[in-house]
């Protein structure tokens, strides 16, 4: 049995702050030969009503649009897909290969912890967003709540 992770699941949301976690992410990898995972999270896709409220009956009642709802999904999935390809172009320009993309729908610290837990990653690498003050008190962060939940280390990598 080694001190090192055998695999390691790096979360990305595509911003600044986790391209240092990339880099960070491929070098321990490299480091410990483990398998490096990615995955984006993203929220649920928004309600066709918010986008349209015409498209409530005059009661306020909400009448989906199956053609829209499909379409909007298609759309956030069209987006999860760039960001992940996005990272792994990252992951291999750092000297990393990605074993595998996972993306996600939901509460990003719940999926996380989850994959985590599914693939037995032995490390989660994610940036901070560094919120601070009120909004943080307020809403807490992803970063907070993986480090409260996951079964493993968490590196939480900041600039």
């Amino acid at each position: 049995m080694s001190i090192f992770p055998t695999r390691i699941l790096l979360a990305t949301d595509g911003s600044g702050e986790a391209e240092l976690a990339t880099r960070t992410a491929v070098d321990l990898a490299r480091m410990s030969d483990s398998e490096l995972h990615v995955i984006h999270v993203m929220d649920a896709a928004p309600s066709p009503a918010l986008i349209y409220p015409e498209a409530t009956d005059p009661e306020g009642v909400e009448l989906p649009d199956p053609i829209l709802q499909q379409d909007l999904a298609r759309r956030a999935e069209q987006l999860g897909r760039q960001i992940l390809d996005a990272e792994a172009e990252r992951v291999s320009s750092a000297g990393g290969t990605v074993a595998q993309t996972h993306l996600a729908m939901g509460d990003t610290p719940r999926e996380i912890v989850h994959l985590a837990e599914d693939l037995e990653a032995g490390l989660v690498v994610m940036g901070s967003r560094g919120r601070g003050g009120i909004r943080r008190a307020l809403m807490g962060s992803v970063s907070d709540s993986v480090v409260r939940h996951a079964h493993c280390p968490v590196l939480i990598v900041r600039a």
